[in-house]
């Protein structure tokens, strides 16, 4: 497995990383003991990076996590975030970065993760009511206390990336980011790059349709979100496979996958970026890894980008109560 340094200061970890949210939330039934293997596979490959959330569950991932690490917990570098959850009858999202639920939300998650230190903490989502310099200073205060080794923030704008990095050296910036996501392309990569900040890409198989395997909406569980998402619904769904096929016939000439060739464009984009695909699958896995083996050459992504240019994908990344919920 080849190596990447998460921004200028922070930890080096594999190259792909493996994001564990489908495994216990939102993408249908799921299988402990698969779950398991999977992750146990990951550690044998050399994935060292894995990412968590308390809200995944909520809880139950961070408790599959703290399973399935117990004994070898030095293998990883494991990241978790927090700041978003959801109301009291799960009808809506609540975020609160305040500093008092930095505190709760940081011993929940040791507890849960079986763990005296998590090594890469994030603020899942930017508290519109609170300052970023309040919530990062809580944070910077768990890593004074040895709770924390790392910050990191997901989906924040520029300017408030600058603002917490003056608070406290910011690790990483986790945003979405793929063939058919790619709104970072510009000030906020340009932003992370001067500062010496590391990006990591989520959904970098845009939530698996990139992959050219969900051919139907009825391919999805009936408690699958991506039901109600707007790049998977109506109209939406066959042009952005018909953007699929395209990439799936040039990954057909290397004999690649086409997901292997979504993310290993992904890669391409940069040493300072380190991709998190979820799984749930041992194959997938396995695939997802090799892609940090492909090398892709000029003329490889030029044509690429060709069959599916920027901003090219059908429909908003998220619906829109989510979409309200993203720092800009």
């Amino acid at each position: 497995m080849k190596i990447r340094k998460l921004g200028v200061h922070g930890p080096e970890v594999s190259a792909v990383g493996l994001g564990c949210m489908g495994m216990s939330a939102f993408y249908g039934p799921t299988d402990e003991a698969q779950n398991l293997a999977v992750l146990d596979r990951a550690l044998e490959l050399g994935v060292t990076f894995l990412d968590t959330a308390e809200m995944y569950g909520p809880h139950t991932n961070e408790e599959l996590l703290g399973r399935a690490l117990r004994g070898r917990r030095d293998r990883v570098v494991l990241a978790t975030k927090f700041g978003i959850n959801w109301n009291a009858d799960r009808t809506g999202l609540v975020i609160d970065g305040g500093a008092a639920n930095v505190q709760r939300a940081v011993e929940g998650s040791l507890k849960r993760l079986g763990t005296d230190v998590i090594d890469l903490y994030y603020l899942h989502r930017v508290d519109p009511k609170t300052p970023i310099e309040e919530t990062v200073g809580a944070m910077s205060r768990l890593v004074e206390a040895g709770k924390v080794r790392f910050l990191g923030l997901s989906e924040a704008a520029p300017a408030t990336l600058r603002r917490a990095h003056a608070v406290h050296p910011i690790t990483a910036l986790q945003t979405e980011y793929s063939l058919w996501s790619r709104d970072p392309e510009g000030e906020l990569f340009a932003t992370c790059r001067e500062l010496g900040i590391g990006f990591v890409p989520y959904s970098p198989l845009g939530r698996g349709f990139l992959s050219g395997e969900i051919r139907s909406i009825d391919d999805l569980a009936a408690d699958d979100f991506r039901r109600t998402n707007p790049r998977f619904e109506g109209d939406n769904f066959q042009k952005n496979l018909d953007l699929v096929e395209a990439v799936k016939a040039i990954a057909g000439d290397r004999g690649v996958s086409a997901a292997q060739l979504a993310l290993a464009w992904v890669l391409a984009q940069g040493e300072d970026l380190v991709p998190i695909p979820g799984t749930r699958r041992l194959r997938t896995l396995e695939e997802n890894v090799a892609a940090a083996d492909l090398v892709l050459s000029p003329e490889d992504l030029a044509q690429i980008e060709g069959v599916f240019p920027r901003n090219a994908a059908e429909g908003q990344r998220y619906a829109s109560a989510s979409m309200a919920a993203l720092d800009g």
